[in-house]
């Protein structure tokens, strides 16, 4: 099994409305396009390096407090929480404050579309080839059109990891237990122009989703789950750490025992890249010498680090070919149900 840290600028968008500025002192300082928000990070240990850079915050979190303006919307003609949009790629997301201190978007996700992105290519390919009976073929833009790559994307949030997949071809079914969330992934997906694309929009707890797939026979080129630290399965509280590996035993049910992939992220105090890496191998078993794991972190502006979180995937297995590039940066905490959508208390 390999491990790595992944940096938060080696496999981003070329387009990217997002940058972290600082981080220290238990928070982390990022803009988001037009916008600069500060909010609480369990990761960002030390001091923070630009002080002044943090009095030019546009939004402030605070958990028990909620959301503050900074100054320059202190005269009341604009709404420093009113929705604003931004790029990732050549995507389009609307950004928003929630009452969990989030605003629509995690931005080490958008290093993980590359990867994504080939993945969907080399399994279209490896689909056609095991179709036809033909060699193999290269992963070029197209092979996924031969062969339709249908992907699983659980605690799916606000939809850039199945906004990414859609894009490349994929048919993607989209799992969140939060109705809003939901709501803000298809405004996404028609601020993106790919409202037509085949996407199923899925309000349900992500675990009785994927038992029910499996129990329909039910199966998937590709999974991507990042649950929450904690949650509710039902009336049942959950937690991450005793619900891991039977979530993963549930994915690799469903998952195409031949050449599927797989990205898992966790944001947990007590885990770790090891802990998600051979979580991820027992579930899927002789394919785990092809798992990559690591740390998920973003790098500052200010030259501060944070690390967020973790991270373990398994690419595409082709007869030459195995998936490459792609990584993860950081975040702040969030959890929530075990459908959905993430609140403050993960180490993010």
């Amino acid at each position: 099994m390999e491990n790595s840290v992944i940096g938060d600028d080696r496999h981003m968008p070329d387009r990217l409305d997002h940058e972290l500025l600082d981080a220290g002192g238990g928070r982390r300082l990022d803009r988001f396009g037009e916008r600069i928000v500060d909010r609480p990070a369990l990761g960002a240990g030390g001091r923070v390096r630009d002080p002044e850079a943090w009095e030019r915050a546009d939004l402030r979190y605070d958990r028990g407090r909620g959301w503050r303006a900074g100054p320059r919307w202190h005269d009341g003609s604009q709404d420093a929480q009113s929705p604003w949009t931004i790029s990732m790629g050549d995507l389009s997301l609307e950004l928003r404050p929630s009452q969990t201190g989030q605003v629509g978007v995690f931005p080490e996700h958008a290093s993980s579309i590359a990867w994504l992105r080939r993945q969907v290519l080399l399994s279209g390919a490896e689909g056609r080839d095991r179709a036809e009976g033909g060699d193999g073929d290269d992963g070029t833009p197209g092979a996924a059109d031969a062969h339709p790559v249908r992907v699983m994307n659980l605690f799916g949030h606000t939809g850039l990891a199945t906004l990414a997949l859609a894009a490349a071809g994929a048919t993607v079914t989209h799992v969140d237990a939060s109705r809003p969330a939901i709501a803000q992934a298809r405004r996404n997906a028609g601020l993106s122009g790919l409202a037509d694309r085949p996407v199923r929009w899925i309000v349900d707890d992500a675990v009785a989703f994927v038992e029910r797939e499996e129990r329909r026979g039910q199966r998937y080129e590709g999974v991507i789950l990042d649950p929450p630290a904690y949650g509710h399965a039902g009336r049942q509280p959950w937690r991450l750490e005793d619900r891991l590996d039977g979530l993963l035993r549930a994915v690799a049910a469903v998952l195409d025992p031949e050449s599927g992939f797989v990205l898992l992220s966790a944001h947990t105090s007590g885990l770790s890249a090891d802990t998600l890496g051979s979580a991820l191998a027992a579930a899927l078993g002789p394919a785990r010498e092809r798992i990559e794991s690591g740390t998920l972190t973003l790098s500052a502006r200010s030259g501060a680090r944070l690390e967020a979180g973790w991270f373990a995937r398994i690419g595409v297995r082709s007869g030459s070919a195995r998936g490459g590039g792609g990584g993860h940066g950081g975040r702040g905490g969030r959890a929530g149900s075990v459908g959905g959508s993430h609140g403050p208390e993960d180490a993010r």
